[in-house]
């Protein structure tokens, strides 16, 4: 777009020593992208020492999706009558839900929270809940019906439906190419956003996964950080990103 306005992303690369907590952060490394956003910041790093080292209630919102305890690291997922089966790097992430610390940093942290498959871990949040959102996935087969995520708003129920099954996309004329075993789709993220989100927040994202919230949160031109611990991830994430911008640019 010609009057689209040139702004330099951080893309923050940033390790944390898991073993010495009081370790200060390496500089980031910078790399200039183009947005429309304030600010989005990539960070390769332990999300519970990013966490500590922000005050109370810093983020405004806190958009996560931490692993369920279900065993959806990798390897094949898919196929049998949703097309073929795509392989993806097996790795350990998924045996449990993160541990008691988390969700006490993650709150105190974020002012409030949407929180996706926490079914799978409710007694590790302190609070009842009277808006859950619903993601309808439209699916068949083996696959999952829903996904629920819990939130601190107190609103109605809410329902998404976007079809995410197998290889049936909702949107099937621009198809979303995973790079993800639990990836999610962007215009989940968008909503998201457009129904939780005003103008200013901040947003922490602690399991950046596909980074399919970046490419919402560009769209939506959101204030937002990401954590992504797992280096395979992160590297393929800002990838994804950058194709994208690099597309942007052409229009």
């Amino acid at each position: 777009m010609a009057d689209l306005e040139l702004l330099t992303i951080k893309i923050q690369r940033m390790i944390l020593d898991a073993q010495t907590t009081d370790k200060p952060l390496t500089p980031p490394l910078l790399i200039a992208s183009v947005s429309r956003c304030p600010s989005i910041n990539f960070f390769n790093v332990d999300n519970i020492e990013f966490m500590k080292t922000k005050p109370d209630k810093y983020y405004d919102l806190a958009i996560v999706d931490p692993p369920y305890g279900i065993d959806k690291d990798g390897g094949k997922i898919g196929g049998d009558n949703c097309g073929k089966a795509k392989n993806y790097t097996k790795k350990e992430w998924d045996k449990t839900p993160p541990p008691q610390e988390y969700f006490n940093e993650l709150l105190r942290v974020s002012k409030n929270q949407i929180i996706f498959g926490a079914n799978h871990f409710i007694s590790r949040i302190p609070f009842n809940s009277n808006c859950w959102i619903v993601w309808d996935k439209d699916n068949t087969g083996n696959f999952a019906d829903c996904e629920l995520a819990w939130t601190s708003f107190d609103t109605a129920v809410r329902k998404f439906k976007w079809r995410w099954n197998g290889m049936l996309q909702q949107n099937m004329k621009d198809k979303q190419d995973r790079i993800h075993p639990t990836e999610k789709p962007i215009q989940l993220y968008q909503w998201l956003f457009i129904n939780y989100w005003e103008k200013g927040m901040k947003v922490i994202d602690t399991h950046g996964g596909s980074f399919s919230i970046a490419i919402a949160a560009d769209k939506e031109n959101v204030d937002l950080d990401i954590c992504e611990i797992d280096k395979e991830y992160f590297d393929a994430g800002v990838k994804r990103y950058e194709t994208f911008k690099r597309q942007m640019r052409l229009f």
